[in-house]
């Protein structure tokens, strides 16, 4: 690290913060850091944005994912997450909190900061100053009436589509050049990398097809180039108020292909099924473990009075569900694990009729259709010798059946 460049903000801290009145405890005191930010020359914030954007350029020569920093759970250290370990830089300095909380509210506007203290929490985007490309995704949020970050870097490079090692049929459900309408969801947990396999299906539609694409997202990650299609990005609090605002502007857009970043709630998953229904081709991402989970997520997540109904529209319109999580290999690196399933004729029927339990032999046996279990592809994984054993029983969301496969 630039030892000056600490140094020097050091000295703005100091000066700063003691404007702070010391009897202000909880978010008095935030709010009236954040007053004093609005207030500040702006010779003053460029330098504290500079000093903590150090931090940011340093991820990718470490090769960290996300980085952390703030309130009483980061201890007033920086933490990088580095290959899925997350730990404090060594020899870093230690922040105070009300440098921390300063520094940190100096990232986002005002209009940002509003939602920050309506909502506890805000999402945003963040882009260097000296390299625009280089974004990030980030969220703040109160801490023990301080303030607390994580950012996560934003892969700019998309990955080839020919290394998600779909099966053909597969490639097809999901290209807008042989089936145009349909929805179709990239699940997993936190971190599985939903976003990159996401980026790289709507690459290969913008590169092989005439289209328009809305994507719909809180905050916007990757920026796509437009190739073929038009490419609209609207983020979630900058671009429109909504995922249901955006959902319903898009409708009157003339899109092709509408790209939701998350189906969050009942209402985006309302709004989802009737962009689908109206004949587009939608795709979004959820946080469940399998095809099988979504599908329960979907339906259990509307009225108990509307499952009927919203159980019959998800069998008209579901596509393909692929569900992911990243596993560690044999080399220290991570590598894709993936359950596929495509919605064939039998699979609709067993959503319509509330028979999903079914779904799972489905998965097993549905080879000449490019499905299969999470559990299959982890064997696959085995017998390639990318993952070990052990590995795979861990991941796997069927510890029985990962046990039968690999005996």
């Amino acid at each position: 690290m630039e030892t000056l460049v600490i140094d020097n903000v050091k000295e703005l801290l100091g000066v700063m913060l003691p404007q702070v009145p010391e009897e202000l405890r909880g978010i008095d005191r935030i709010q009236f850091i954040a007053n004093m930010l609005l207030k500040a020359p702006s010779s003053h914030r460029i330098e504290l944005r500079r000093h903590l954007e150090l931090y940011l350029a340093n991820m990718k020569k470490v090769e960290a994912s996300d980085i952390d920093l703030g309130g009483d759970g980061c201890q007033g250290k920086i933490w990088y997450r580095i290959h899925g370990i997350k730990k404090p830089i060594a020899q870093g300095p230690i922040y105070k909190y009300d440098e921390s909380n300063l520094l940190i509210l100096n990232l986002i506007g005002e209009e940002q900061m509003k939602v920050l203290f309506e909502r506890r929490s805000v999402d945003l985007s963040y882009s260097l100053s000296a390299d625009r490309n280089r974004r990030f995704r980030a969220t703040v949020y109160f801490d023990m009436d301080n303030i607390g970050m994580n950012m996560r870097q934003i892969n700019d490079q998309i990955r080839p589509f020919k290394d998600l090692n779909l099966h053909p049929e597969v490639a097809r459900h999901l290209s807008l050049k042989y089936l145009k309408y349909g929805l179709t969801l990239v699940t997993g947990i936190t971190g599985s990398g939903k976003s990159t396999t996401l980026d790289t299906i709507i690459d290969a539609n913008n590169r092989s097809v005439r289209g328009h694409i809305v994507i719909i997202a809180s905050p916007i990650e990757l920026m796509h180039k437009p190739q073929k299609c038009i490419i609209r990005h609207r983020e979630v609090g900058r671009d429109v108020p909504s995922f249901r605002d955006g959902i319903v502007q898009a409708m009157r857009q003339d899109p092709d292909i509408v790209v939701i970043g998350e189906l969050r709630d009942d209402v985006a998953i309302r709004n989802a099924l009737e962009v689908t229904d109206s004949g587009h081709k939608v795709f979004s991402t959820l946080h469940t473990a399998s095809a099988m989970e979504s599908i329960d997520r979907i339906i259990g997540e509307t009225a108990l009075n509307e499952q009927e109904r919203v159980r019959n529209r998800l069998a008209d319109v579901l596509t393909c569900v692929i569900s992911q999580k990243l596993v560690n290999t044999l080399e220290g690196t991570r590598v894709l694990a993936k359950e596929v399933l495509i919605a064939t004729p039998s699979v609709r029927a067993a959503i319509r009729n509330n028979n999903v339990p079914e779904i799972y032999q489905m998965l097993n046996e549905g080879g000449q259709f490019g499905m299969h279990t999470l559990e299959q592809d982890l064997q696959r994984l085995v017998r390639q010798r990318i993952i070990s054993v052990e590995e795979a029983i861990n991941q796997a969301n069927n510890k029985t059946r990962i046990k039968q496969l690999l005996t």
